[in-house]
C-alpha cells in the first residue's frame, strides 16, 4: 500500500510539473511537448540519455516524440511518450505500448529512407528527420523508448536487426521513473555478474587502513568490456564527465590505430579504465589473488574513450575484441567511504588523456550548495498584486522539491508549502546554466543541448575562480529565470511551430548584447514580472530570432546551424529599433557596472576579489607605464602582459577600476615583473 501511495504522489506530481511548465492547463499538444522535455530530462539524469531534443511527429502509421543523436552518430536514442496526466496510477492497455513502439519504428524505417523530403523545412520534425537519413551511413544502435506516467505490464522487449543496425526497446513507465528518482537516487544501478558474461576476473586486492575503499587491479579482455557496452551504454560512463564521444581528437585516433593495427600492444600502450563499485562479490585464491564474481553500482569513472573505442571498432570495423587486454582498477567504496566524494576525485587524478574538472561533477559543488541556501532563506516580493510573498526554489540535486514537498504529511500542509514555492518558481541547476549563458550572449551553447550548456558552464565556473553567491547574484540571477521564463510564454503564444528554445535563446543574447546588458534586473525582482513595454519588444524579437534561426545559409539542418558560433555572431549584429519606452527603462551604463547585471561568469565579485580590485587600482598609473616600457625593452613578458600593464596604467590615469580579470591579471604581471628584474 505504501508504493501504491508513493506512486499516487509522484503521478500527481508529474502533472502538476506539466502543468507549470505548459502554463495552460488546456493545450493537450503543449501539454505532450512539456511532458517530453520533463521525461528527458529524468532520464538524464537518472543516466539513461545523454539529451533529449522534443521535435513531435505524427502521420499515418509513424509516431515520434523527440530524438538524440550522438556526436559521433553512432547511437541513436528516439523517444515516443504517452502521456495520460490525470494525476492517477491507472494501467496503460498492453496494446497501446506495442502500438506505440510499432509507431516508432515504422518512423526509423521511413527516416531511415528520406522521410525528411515529404516534410516541410520549417517544422521541427524535418530537421530530425533529415539528421537521421544524413546519419544512415553512421548508425550503429537506435534505442526506442516509450514512456509514459500509467503503469505498463510488458516486462521484456526482443532487440532485433535492421540491416546492420541494433534496435533496442526501452520502456519506463510511472513504477519505473518513480524508482529512479526515489531513495535519493536518480540512476539504476548497474549489477554486473562476470561469470555470466563469459569468466571470472583474476585480481591482485590491496585494502588500506582506514581508507573508506579497497582496490583491485585486473586484466579485462576487450569482448567482457565490449559486451557490458553493448549491454548498458552509456549509463556505464555515467560519472566520467569526458565520457566518448567522437574519433575526431588525437587520442581516440590513436587508440582506434593501436585496436586495428596492433592489438597485442593495446596493454602496453593503454592507461586502462579506472571503476568504482560496490558490493563486490570476490573469492579468495589463497595466493594473494582472489577472483572478481559480480559487482553492483559498476561505473567507468576514467576511461571513457577507452571503452567507447573498443566498441565502435568491434562494430565498425569488425575488430576481434578478444584479443584486446584491459588494465582495470577497480576500487570498491565501502560503508564507510563516500561514493560521491571519492568517484569525482578517483577520475580527476585517473584521468590524462584528458582536462577533467573537479566542477564538473557538481551537484556538491560549492556554487550549487550556497545557491539552494540562499533560495530557502531569501523571500521574493509578492507578484501581480498579490499579498502574500514566496520563495524561489533552486534543485541543485533532482528530486529535492518533490522530496521537500513529501515532507509535509497532510494535504493542506502541502497546499501551504506550495503556496510559498509555486512549481513554475522552481529552478535546476541546468536551468541555471541555460538563463546564465543566454544572458551571457551564448546562445550557441545553450542550443547545444541542457547536459551540453550545463557541462560548459561549470567549466567557465570553474576556470573564473571561486565565487560565492550572495543575495544580490541570487536575485538577479531569479530576474533572468523571469526573463526567460516569460520569453518562453511570448514565444509559445506566436505558434511558430518549432525551435522554442533557439529563439527564447537568441533573443535574450541579442537583447543582452544590444543594451550592454542595461535591462533593470533589480526592477524584475521586485515586480517578479517584465516590463510590458519590454514583454511587447520581445514578442517582436522572437519574429526576427524565428526567422533567423529557420533560414540557415546554404541549407543547412536548422538544429546544427543554431548550435554554431557563426549562427549567434550573424544575428548580434541584426539592426532591430528598441523602442524609446524600453529604453527608457534601461539602466544608465554606469548604473549597469555597479548593479552587478553581468553573469556569474563576468564581472561578479566577492569580498576576496573585491580587495584584489582595489589594491591594484592603487597601483600608480606611471608604473604600469613604466612596466610595459620596460618589458618592451627588456622583451621579458608576452605582448599581451605588456598590452594589459598599458591599459591598467590608463585606467589609473582616469581613476576607474580595473575588472575583476584585469585585476587577477595585473597582479600577477607585477609578481612577475619584479621576479624578472623590474624596480620600479
Amino acid at each position: 500500500m505504501a508504493e501504491q501511495d508513493d506512486l499516487q504522489q509522484y503521478a500527481v506530481n508529474i502533472l502538476q510539473d506539466v502543468i507549470a511548465r505548459a502554463d495552460s492547463a488546456e493545450d493537450g499538444a503543449l501539454r505532450a511537448e512539456s511532458f517530453a522535455e520533463l521525461m528527458f530530462e529524468h532520464l538524464a539524469d537518472a543516466g539513461e540519455i545523454d539529451d533529449g531534443i522534443g521535435c513531435p511527429v505524427d502521420g499515418r502509421g509513424i509516431r515520434c516524440s523527440g530524438y538524440f543523436l550522438s556526436e559521433d552518430s553512432d547511437r541513436l536514442d528516439l523517444f515516443l511518450v504517452i502521456p495520460r496526466l490525470d494525476g492517477t496510477v491507472s494501467t496503460v492497455p498492453k496494446a497501446d505500448v506495442d502500438a506505440a513502439f510499432r509507431r516508432l519504428g515504422a518512423f526509423l524505417d521511413k527516416a531511415l529512407t528520406g522521410l525528411h523530403k515529404q516534410r516541410e523545412e520549417a517544422l521541427s520534425g524535418y530537421d530530425m528527420c533529415r539528421a537521421i537519413w544524413e546519419a544512415r551511413d553512421e548508425i550503429s544502435h537506435v534505442r526506442l523508448f516509450v514512456i509514459t506516467d500509467g503503469l505498463a505490464t510488458i516486462d521484456q522487449i526482443e532487440s532485433y536487426m535492421l540491416g546492420s543496425i541494433e534496435v533496442s526497446s526501452h520502456l519506463w513507465d510511472l513504477r519505473r521513473l518513480h524508482r529512479a528518482v526515489s531513495s535519493g537516487s536518480s540512476r539504476e544501478p548497474i549489477h554486473v555478474d562476470f561469470a555470466r558474461l563469459g569468466g571470472r576476473l583474476r585480481c591482485v586486492v590491496a585494502s588500506p587502513a582506514e581508507s573508506g575503499y579497497r582496490c583491485l587491479l585486473t586484466i579485462m579482455p576487450g569482448n567482457l568490456l565490449v559486451e557490458m557496452y553493448r549491454q548498458h551504454g552509456p549509463r556505464l560512463l555515467e560519472r566520467n564527465v569526458r565520457s566518448f564521444l567522437q574519433l575526431k581528437g588525437k587520442v581516440n585516433q590513436g587508440i582506434r590505430k593501436t585496436i586495428i593495427d596492433e592489438p597485442q600492444m593495446f596493454l602496453a600502450f593503454n592507461n586502462g579504465l579506472s571503476v568504482t563499485a560496490t558490493g563486490l562479490k570476490i573469492e579468495d585464491n589463497g595466493d594473494g589473488t582472489a577472483d572478481l564474481v559480480a559487482a553492483d553500482d559498476f561505473q567507468i569513472v576514467n576511461g571513457g574513450q577507452t571503452t567507447g573505442s573498443i566498441f565502435r571498432a568491434w562494430r565498425k570495423d569488425k575488430v576481434d575484441a578478444a584479443r584486446l587486454q584491459v588494465p582495470v582498477k577497480v576500487t570498491e567504496i565501502l560503508s564507510d567511504g563516500d561514493i560521491e566524494e571519492i568517484a569525482p576525485r578517483i577520475s580527476q587524478s585517473a584521468n590524462n588523456q584528458n582536462k577533467v574538472n573537479m566542477a564538473d561533477f557538481s551537484s556538491n559543488h560549492p556554487f550549487h550548495r550556497r545557491m539552494q541556501e540562499l533560495s530557502r532563506s531569501i523571500w521574493a516580493p509578492p507578484a501581480g498584486g498579490l499579498q502574500r510573498q514566496s520563495r524561489w526554489f533552486y534543485e541543485r540535486a533532482r528530486g529535492q522539491y518533490h522530496d521537500a514537498l513529501a515532507e509535509n504529511r497532510t494535504e493542506a500542509e502541502r497546499r501551504k508549502w506550495e503556496l510559498i514555492h509555486p512549481r513554475n518558481q522552481l529552478i535546476t541547476k541546468t536551468d541555471l546554466a541555460k538563463y546564465e549563458h543566454s544572458w551571457s550572449q551564448l546562445p550557441h551553447i545553450v542550443s547545444r543541448g541542457g547536459q551540453k550548456c550545463y557541462l560548459d558552464f561549470m567549466d567557465a565556473l570553474d576556470q573564473r575562480g571561486s565565487f560565492d553567491p550572495q543575495e544580490g547574484y541570487f536575485q538577479r540571477a531569479v530576474a533572468r529565470a523571469i526573463l526567460f521564463k516569460q520569453s518562453e510564454r511570448i514565444v509559445s503564444r506566436q505558434k511558430f511551430g518549432g525551435y522554442r528554445a533557439n529563439i527564447v535563446t537568441y533573443l535574450i543574447a541579442w537583447l543582452s548584447h544590444r543594451t550592454a546588458k542595461r535591462v533593470d534586473l533589480d526592477a524584475i525582482w521586485a515586480a517578479q514580472e517584465l516590463p510590458a513595454p519590454l514583454a511587447s519588444f520581445i514578442e517582436v524579437l522572437s519574429v526576427h530570432a524565428h526567422a533567423h534561426v529557420t533560414t540557415p545559409p546554404g541549407g543547412q539542418n536548422v538544429t546544427e546551424w543554431c548550435k554554431k558560433e557563426a549562427c549567434w555572431d550573424r544575428f548580434r549584429d541584426t539592426p532591430i529599433e528598441i523602442p524609446a519606452n524600453v529604453e527608457a527603462g534601461l539602466l544608465s551604463r554606469e548604473n549597469a557596472r555597479t548593479s552587478g547585471s553581468a553573469s556569474v561568469l563576468e564581472e561578479q565579485t566577492n569580498a576576496g576579489e573585491s580587495e584584489l580590485v582595489d589594491r591594484v587600482a592603487e597601483v600608480p598609473a606611471q608604473t604600469w607605464f613604466d612596466i610595459a616600457a620596460w618589458a618592451k625593452d627588456t622583451q621579458t613578458l608576452q605582448a599581451w602582459q605588456r598590452s594589459l600593464a598599458f591599459s591598467l596604467g590608463k585606467l589609473a590615469g582616469s581613476g576607474r577600476k580595473p575588472s575583476r580579470k584585469q585585476a587577477l591579471h595585473g597582479e600577477k604581471i607585477i609578481e612577475e615583473a619584479r621576479v624578472l628584474g623590474f624596480r620600479g
